[in-house]
C-alpha cells in the first residue's frame, strides 16, 4: 500500500514538474531586438572572435562553445543557448534551412568582407573591384545573392562557367567551411558565392582557375608565401589584416549577428 502511495506520489511530482516546465517555455519571452540578450547565455564556434566581439557590447554574457557554427545554432534550437554569435551571412544561410531559428536585423558588429591579394598587386585588386562593380550594374551580382542567399532553403546548384582562357592560372585559396560562401557540395566540389566570383574574375583576367581548399587561418599566410594569388572566403576586412594584404573594395556588408528560436 505504501509503495503504491510513493508511485503515485512521485507521479504526480513528474507532472507537476512537466506541467511547469510547459508552462515556462510558453511564457518565455520572444527575443526580437538584441537589447533582450543582455546576460544571456551565447552559442559561439570554438577559436573564434565571435565571444570578445559579443562582450564589448554585453560584457555581461556567458558562452557555450562549439565544433562549428551549425552546432552552435542547434544548440539555440534545443533550448541550450540563448543565441548564437557569428557572421551574419552564414548565420542567415542556417536559419534558411532550419525551421525554427531566425537571425535578429540588428548586427551586433558591422564588418565588411571582400577577396584579398598580396600586397603591392594593385592591377589584381583594381581588376577584382572592376569584376564586382559591373555584376553590380548589370543586375548578376543580385541573381547571385539570389542564388546563394535564399530566403528559405539551401542555396542553389553552382552554375557551369567554362573558362577557356590561355592566360596563366589564378590560383584561388579559400576555406570550404564558410557556407554559402564557400563549402563542399554533394558531390564534394568546392562551390560558393565567393567560389562563383572568382571564376567570373578569372573569365575577366583570361585565365584558368585552381582552386585550393585550406584552413581558414591558412589563408593569409599562404597569400603572403606566394602559394596563392588571391584568398576568399567570407574574410572580414579589417585594418589589421590591411597591413598584411591587399583587399578589394566590399562585395558583402554584413557583420556579427544574434540568432534566437522563432
Amino acid at each position: 500500500m505504501k509503495i503504491r502511495n510513493l508511485t503515485r506520489l512521485l507521479m504526480v511530482g513528474l507532472a507537476v514538474v512537466m506541467l511547469a516546465a510547459a508552462a515556462h517555455d510558453a511564457h518565455a519571452e520572444k527575443v526580437t531586438e538584441l537589447s533582450q540578450l543582455e546576460g544571456k547565455v551565447f552559442a559561439v564556434p570554438a577559436g573564434t572572435v565571435a565571444d570578445s566581439l559579443v562582450l564589448s557590447m554585453f560584457p555581461n554574457a556567458t558562452f557555450l562553445y562549439y565544433d562549428s557554427a551549425l552546432d552552435a545554432c542547434l544548440a539555440v534550437r534545443s533550448g541550450e543557448a540563448d543565441a548564437a554569435a557569428y557572421d551574419e551571412p552564414i548565420l542567415r544561410n542556417i536559419a534558411a534551412g532550419n525551421t525554427g531559428l531566425v537571425v535578429l536585423p540588428d548586427l551586433i558588429t558591422v564588418d565588411d568582407y571582400g577577396f584579398a591579394v598580396q600586397l603591392g598587386r594593385e592591377d589584381m585588386k583594381l581588376g577584382i573591384d572592376g569584376v564586382v562593380s559591373e555584376m553590380k550594374k548589370s543586375g548578376k551580382y543580385d541573381e547571385m545573392m539570389d542564388r546563394w542567399f535564399p530566403k528559405e532553403g539551401a542555396p542553389q546548384e553552382m552554375p557551369d562557367i567554362v573558362l577557356t582562357g590561355d592566360k596563366g592560372v589564378l590560383k584561388f585559396g579559400t576555406a570550404a567551411v564558410t557556407e554559402p560562401f564557400s563549402f563542399l557540395d554533394e558531390n564534394q566540389r568546392v562551390v560558393g558565392f565567393d567560389v562563383e566570383l572568382a571564376m567570373l574574375i578569372a573569365e575577366e583576367f583570361g585565365m584558368q582557375l585552381e582552386i585550393i581548399n585550406m584552413e581558414f587561418g591558412e589563408m593569409i599566410p599562404a597569400l603572403k608565401e606566394g602559394r596563392v594569388d588571391m584568398i576568399g572566403a567570407c574574410i572580414t576586412i579589417t585594418q589589421e589584416r590591411a597591413l598584411e594584404v591587399l583587399f578589394s573594395e566590399p562585395h558583402y556588408t554584413g557583420g556579427i549577428a544574434a540568432l534566437v528560436r522563432e
